[in-house]
């Protein structure tokens, strides 16, 4: 028995005979989800993610760290298509710990936010706790109570969190603009949220400098 549309239905209902274009329109075949697009590093190995460096230039500065996929591979896989997608441009720094961290990535923050960003916040990671300490320096994921729950918000430690270790998922280590980050740290706050967030103007990824 074919199910009928809503206008077959009103047809039907006054007595009417249901035209065939309400037919096909009620036989249609359901018009299928987009796949998502395919991003920059999607199915990059480690070995082709090791070496790899991104640059967030600030309002304060550039702070370049470089990432660490054999640590945290499917971290830094989706961390670098962040970057590589444009995602991360204009975000800004949202939330400071002083003398702790910085916490960049909350991608409603964009000066571009759309339905494409509000999508790929909802995507989570699993998680990949690893043997890197979590001293200054080091970039990290940051996640919720739950587990697997981290998507595209990450912080930066500008002093040592040890509590952090083996719970979190480091996957990147600050080589260059420490001094940068610690201005960022520095920003005048209610609670823990700057009064005048910095942003990222823009980010990109690139082979480390030798």
């Amino acid at each position: 028995m074919v199910a009928l549309g809503a206008a077959a239905f009103v047809a039907v209902a006054r007595g009417q005979a249901p035209s065939q274009d309400n037919l096909k329109k009620a036989n249609a075949r359901p018009t299928a989800s987009p796949s998502p697009r395919p991003e920059p590093f999607d199915g990059a190995s480690v070995e082709q993610m090791t070496g790899q460096c991104v640059t967030l230039e600030t309002e304060q500065g550039a702070i370049i760290f470089e990432v660490l996929p054999d640590k945290a591979p499917r971290t830094v896989r989706s961390f670098l298509n962040l970057v590589a997608s444009g995602a991360l441009d204009t975000t800004t720094f949202s939330r400071v710990v002083r003398g702790f961290v910085i916490q960049g990535g909350n991608l409603s923050t964009s000066e571009k936010w759309n339905a494409d960003l509000a999508a790929r916040m909802q995507r989570t990671l699993a998680d990949e706790p690893n043997d890197v300490n979590h001293v200054r320096g080091i970039v990290s994921m940051a996640r919720a109570d739950e587990p697997n729950s981290a998507t595209t918000h990450f912080f930066i430690l500008v002093g040592a969190g040890p509590h952090l270790d083996g719970k979190f998922a480091a996957f990147g280590r600050v080589i260059r603009g420490m001094e940068v980050a610690d201005a960022i740290s520095r920003a005048e706050l209610e609670g823990e949220r700057p009064v005048v967030p910095v942003r990222i103007t823009h980010a990109t990824v690139s082979r480390c400098a030798k």
